[in-house]
């Protein structure tokens, strides 16, 4: 049985949430990682290996493209404001089951 919860009179709604960003699909604009409040996601590299690499850590003429990652999907609201700015569709959200 999914997750539900309520809004705020009372309604009750089924929240989608954040499980994977299809880098290949990503152009790291970062619209979604500014429309989430919950610290979901996150902006790293891709070097000329192929590899993800912080982009703090790296020189960036070693830096091929960005894309965003997920880095706590557990803190994900599924709001769905990530989803509703990506231009690309690269995200995949689903409701999550209760335990």
């Amino acid at each position: 049985m999914p997750i539900t919860a309520l809004t705020r009179d009372g309604r009750e709604y089924t929240p989608a949430f954040l499980e994977a960003i299809d880098a290949a699909g990503c152009i790291g604009c970062g619209r979604c990682f500014k429309v989430c409040g919950q610290g979901v996601m996150r902006l790293m590299g891709i070097d000329e290996d192929g590899a993800l690499v912080d982009i703090e850590d790296e020189d960036e003429d070693e830096i091929e493209r960005m894309v965003m990652v997920l880095a706590d999907a557990g803190a994900c609201v599924g709001c769905g404001a990530c989803a509703r700015v990506c231009g690309k569709g690269c995200q995949t959200h689903a409701p999550a089951e209760r335990a």
